[in-house]
C-alpha cells in the first residue's frame, strides 16, 4: 500500500526523518500518521554507529509493517566510504525509495542508479548551491534515472550560502520555488525543508502554509509532534473542500460530463480543475492525527 496519486504526484504532506540507528524510533514509525518514514544514514547516525544504523534498515524495510506509509531510507554522501555498502544493502532490501544526499548533478544520481540497479525509485536532497544550478538538467533525467521527488535541504543550503542563522526566509525562498518548478516539469514529488524549531508550533504553522503557497507538496520533519502541523497545512480548508465537491458533482451531471468546460459560481471551470478538485478530497480524507 502507498498514498493515493492524483494527477500523477502522490500525495504526501509529511516525510519524518528518524535515525536508523534508534530501533524504538523506528517500531514508532510504524503506528504514526505522517505519510512516508525517511529512516535516515546520514546526519542522525554517529560514525560509529553506521554499520548497525545500516543492518536495522535493511531489517525494518524487509520487516515492514508500516501500512500505508512510504518507508524510504537516505544514504550517506556519494562521497563518503560509507555509501557504496548502503547502496549495496538497499538494492537487495528494495525499500519505497533511496533518498540520496547533496545531489549536485545527474552524474551522482547516475552512480546511485548504477548502484541501486533499475528498481528502486531515487529521491534527490537539493541542498547545495551546485545542486539548484543544475536542477533543469537533474529534471530532464529524471525519468531515465528513476528520479520520483527531490527535497530541499535548507539548512545546508543556508549554511552553504552563508547565510545568518536563522536565515531569512526570503534569501531561501527563490531556491526554493526553483525545486518545485524543477519537479513540477518532470512530474515529481517536491518536500519543503524541515523545521527546526521543535517547541514553536505558530512558526512551523507559518512555514506550512508558506510551503504549501509556494506549490510544494508537503514538508520534511524532525520530530514526531510536527507531524500533525504538516498533515493540515498542507491539506485543505473548509472553503476548499466545499469548492472540490462542487466542482466533482458539474462534472458528474450527466448534461455536462462530456464537456471540457463549465460555469460554476461564476466562473469558468475546466477538466484540469476537477483533477486538482479530486486531489483535494483526496486529500480531506487522509488522516491528520
Amino acid at each position: 500500500m502507498s498514498p493515493p496519486v492524483y494527477a500523477g504526484t502522490m500525495i504526501l504532506r509529511s516525510a519524518l526523518f528518524l535515525p536508523a540507528s534508534n530501533p524504538r524510533a523506528i517500531t514508532k514509525a510504524r503506528t504514526l500518521d505522517s505519510d512516508a518514514a525517511i529512516l535516515d544514514l546520514e546526519d542522525a547516525v554517529a560514525p560509529d554507529a553506521k554499520t548497525d544504523a545500516r543492518a536495522a534498515a535493511v531489517a525494518a524495510v524487509r520487516e515492514g509493517g508500516f501500512g500505508d506509509r512510504l518507508l524510504v531510507v537516505r544514504t550517506n554522501g556519494l562521497d563518503t566510504p560509507h555509501a557504496a555498502d548502503d547502496l549495496t544493502a538497499l538494492a537487495s532490501a528494495r525499500p519505497a525509495a533511496v533518498l540520496i544526499p547533496k545531489v549536485d548533478d545527474v552524474a551522482t544520481l547516475a552512480t546511485a542508479r548504477a548502484a541501486l540497479g533499475p528498481n528502486v525509485p531515487l529521491w534527490a536532497m537539493i541542498e547545495t548551491c551546485r545542486g539548484i544550478l543544475s536542477l533543469g538538467v537533474i529534471a530532464q533525467a529524471a525519468a531515465e534515472l528513476g528520479l520520483t521527488a527531490l527535497i530541499a535541504g535548507t539548512n545546508d543550503l543556508a549554511k552553504e550560502m552563508r547565510l545568518p542563522s536563522p536565515p531569512a526566509a526570503e534569501a531561501l525562498l527563490p531556491l526554493r520555488v526553483q525545486i518545485v518548478v524543477a519537479a513540477r516539469s518532470a512530474g515529481l514529488i517536491a518536500l519543503d525543508g524541515v523545521c527546526n524549531a521543535l517547541d514553536a508550533p505558530e512558526r512551523l504553522a507559518v512555514e506550512c502554509a508558506e510551503g504549501r503557497r509556494l506549490g510544494f507538496d508537503g514538508k520534511t520533519l524532525i520530530h514526531p509532534n510536527q507531524i500533525a502541523a504538516a498533515n493540515r497545512g498542507f491539506g485543505p480548508d473548509a472553503a476548499e473542500i466545499a469548492w472540490a465537491k462542487r466542482v466533482v458533482a458539474a462534472f458528474a451531471d450527466p448534461a455536462q460530463t462530456a464537456l471540457g468546460a463549465i460555469r460554476l459560481d461564476g466562473q469558468m471551470v475546466e477538466r484540469l480543475h476537477l483533477a486538482d478538485a479530486e486531489r483535494i478530497l483526496a486529500l480531506a480524507e487522509m488522516p491528520v492525527q
